[in-house]
C-alpha cells in the first residue's frame, strides 16, 4: 500500500503545524520523490528508486519504483497533496480492460523515426506545425503509434486508450487499473493529463487546447480514448483510500520550469540523459521546420523547446576513453584553449533528435598532430555537447523568445569546467542554480497549487555565475562541420 490508515494532512515540526506536499519525478533512469513544506518550500525528506535501462519498459516497473521511492521518502501518510512529473512522449497502449498491451516505448526509442517522417509527409510539415505547434519526430507519441500500426498491427488493433507515463501512474495512484487488480477497475475515461504532456503527443492543438483526433486516427488507424486535459491547478482526484489531493501532473521539462520559477527572459539549458533548451513564453510558437517543438507549459503559458539525445553521456563516453572521471575530464579540458586547437567532436553517438538525424553517428573532425591530445579531446567533448545546445538556443531565439539569462541545470552543469566553457559558448550570461531535483520540485509546486489554489513561489539559490567570456571560435568552427553528420553511415561490409 502507498498509504496506511487515514492520512494526516499536516505534520508537526518544532511545535509548528506544517502542511506537506509531495512531488514525484518518474524519469528515464529513476524515480525521485521530494516532500516539501507548503509555507516555506523547505525540503522535509526525499526518496528514490531505480528504473530499468532500455528504450522500452514494462510500466509496472515504474509503478513499483514509485511505490519504493515513496516508501524511501517515509511514506505519504502526512502529505496533503501530490503530483507526478514524468518523462514525456512515451507510449503506453491500453486495451479495453486496462491491460498494458506491450512494453512502453520511451521518448528515446528511435525505431519510430521513419513512421514520424511518414506522418509529416502525409499531412505536410508546415500544416502539421500549424495544427499542433510541432512536426513529428521519433520521440513523439504520434510517431510511436504509427510504428505500432505498421509493425505490430495486432497490438495496434487492440488499443482502446493511449496514455503517457505520468498519466498512467496518476491513474493507478487514484485506484484505477486492470480488472481484478485495482479497486476502481479499468475506467479508461478516468485517464487525465495536463497541457504540457498533451502538447508532446503531436495530436493536440497548441493553439485551441483541443485534441486533433484526425491526426490520432491517422497515426493509429482508428480512434482511441485519450486522457482529459486538466488545467494547471485542477485536481485530478485523490489517492486511492486516502484524502491526499492529486495534481494533474506534468511533463518533465514543464515541471522543471515550475521548480526553477523560470520566467520571461530565462532560457533553461538542461544537461542530463538528454539535453534540452526551453523557455516560458506568453504566446505559442510554430516552427514549420520542426526544429523547435511548440509545447505548452504547466502554468498556462507555453514552452518552446529543443531536445538533443546526446548530452551528459557524451562526457561519460570520452571520460571513459581517457580513463578519468568527470572532474578529471574537466581538468584536462581546461588545459586546452577555446576551440581545442581545431578539434571538433560532433557528438551524435546515439543518432540525434535536433537536428533530426536518428541514424547519425558521432564524428571527430580537425585531427592534426597538434590537436590530437588528451586535453584537446576532453575540451572537444565538452564544446561539442554545448554547441549542440547553443544551436538549440539560437533556434528558440529565432521564434522570438527573449534570452537574457541561461539557467544551466542537470548533473553535468555542476562541473566547474562545463560552467566555464558554457560561459565561452553561450552569449547570454550563465547562472547555475544549486543542485536540486527541479522536476520533482516542480511537481511539488503543482501539488501545492492544486491544494491551495495559489501557486507557491519558493526561493531558488544560485550556486555559480561564471564570468561572461564569449569565445566565437568555438561555435564558428563547430558550424564548419554542421552538415557532415547528415550523411548516412557507411553500409557494413558483408
Amino acid at each position: 500500500m502507498l498509504v496506511s490508515g487515514a492520512p494526516m494532512t499536516a505534520a508537526v515540526h518544532s511545535g509548528r503545524v506544517m502542511t506537506l506536499v509531495a512531488g514525484v519525478d518518474s524519469s528515464t533512469q529513476n524515480c525521485k520523490v521530494v516532500i516539501r513544506e507548503v509555507a516555506t518550500g523547505r525540503v522535509v525528506r526525499s526518496g528514490r528508486a531505480g528504473h530499468p535501462q532500455g528504450t522500452e519498459v514494462d510500466p509496472a516497473l515504474w509503478w513499483e519504483a514509485m511505490r519504493a521511492a515513496i516508501a524511501d521518502a517515509g511514506g505519504i501518510d502526512d502529505v496533503a497533496a501530490l503530483a507526478i512529473a514524468g518523462q514525456q512522449h512515451g507510449l503506453i497502449a491500453l486495451d479495453r480492460d486496462g491491460h498494458v498491451i506491450r512494453p512502453a516505448l520511451l521518448w528515446n526509442d528511435t525505431r519510430s523515426a521513419a513512421a514520424a517522417r511518414d506522418l509529416a509527409a502525409e499531412v505536410g510539415a508546415g500544416a502539421y506545425a500549424r495544427r499542433t505547434g510541432t512536426v513529428p519526430v521519433a520521440s513523439f507519441t504520434a510517431g510511436k503509434l504509427r510504428w505500432l500500426r505498421d509493425h505490430e498491427p495486432g497490438n495496434a488493433a487492440r488499443v482502446a486508450a493511449v496514455a503517457l507515463p505520468h498519466d498512467w501512474l496518476t491513474w493507478r495512484l487514484r485506484g484505477y487499473g486492470p480488472a481484478g487488480s485495482a479497486p476502481l477497475g479499468p475506467d479508461l475515461d478516468a485517464l487525465v493529463t495536463d497541457r504540457s504532456e498533451a502538447s508532446g503527443t503531436a495530436y493536440w492543438n497548441l493553439f485551441t487546447g483541443d485534441y486533433d483526433l484526425e491526426l490520432l486516427e491517422l497515426a493509429l488507424g482508428h480512434s482511441a480514448i485519450v486522457p482529459r486535459v486538466l488545467g494547471p491547478a485542477e485536481r485530478a482526484g485523490t489517492v486511492a483510500g486516502a484524502s491526499t489531493v492529486l495534481g494533474p501532473g506534468a511533463g518533465d521539462n514543464a515541471a522543471g520550469a515550475l521548480g526553477l520559477g523560470a520566467s520571461g527572459g530565462d532560457v533553461v539549458v538542461s544537461i542530463g540523459t538528454s539535453g534540452t533548451v526551453f523557455a516560458v513564453t506568453d504566446r505559442p510558437t510554430c516552427d514549420e521546420s520542426g526544429t523547435v517543438a511548440g509545447f505548452a507549459d504547466a502554468s498556462g503559458s507555453f514552452l518552446p523547446l529543443i531536445a538533443t539525445l546526446n548530452a551528459a553521456r557524451v562526457l561519460d563516453a570520452v571520460a571513459g576513453l581517457l580513463d578519468v572521471d568527470h572532474d578529471g575530464l574537466g581538468g584536462l579540458a581546461l588545459e586546452a584553449p577555446p576551440g581545442a586547437h581545431g578539434l571538433v567532436l560532433q557528438p551524435y553517438f546515439e543518432g540525434e533528435r535536433t537536428p533530426d538525424l536518428p541514424d547519425a553517428t558521432a564524428t571527430l573532425f580537425g585531427m592534426t598532430l597538434a590537436a590530437t591530445t588528451r586535453p584537446a579531446l576532453a575540451r572537444a567533448a565538452i564544446e561539442g555537447m554545448l554547441c549542440g545546445l547553443a544551436d538549440g538556443l539560437e533556434a528558440v531565439r529565432g521564434q522570438g523568445v527573449a534570452s537574457e539569462r541561461v539557467l544551466l541545470i542537470g548533473g553535468a552543469a555542476q562541473n566547474a569546467a562545463v560552467q566555464r566553457i558554457a560561459a565561452q559558448t553561450f552569449e547570454p550570461p550563465i547562472a547555475v542554480p544549486q543542485p536540486g531535483e527541479y522536476v520533482a520540485d516542480g511537481a511539488a509546486v503543482q501539488a501545492a497549487w492544486a491544494l491551495t489554489g495559489d501557486r507557491p513561489r519558493w526561493p531558488v539559490s544560485i550556486a555559480a555565475e561564471p564570468a561572461p567570456d564569449h569565445q566565437p571560435v568555438i561555435r564558428r568552427q563547430y558550424a564548419r562541420y554542421a552538415t557532415a553528420g547528415r550523411l548516412s553511415p557507411p553500409a557494413t561490409a558483408p
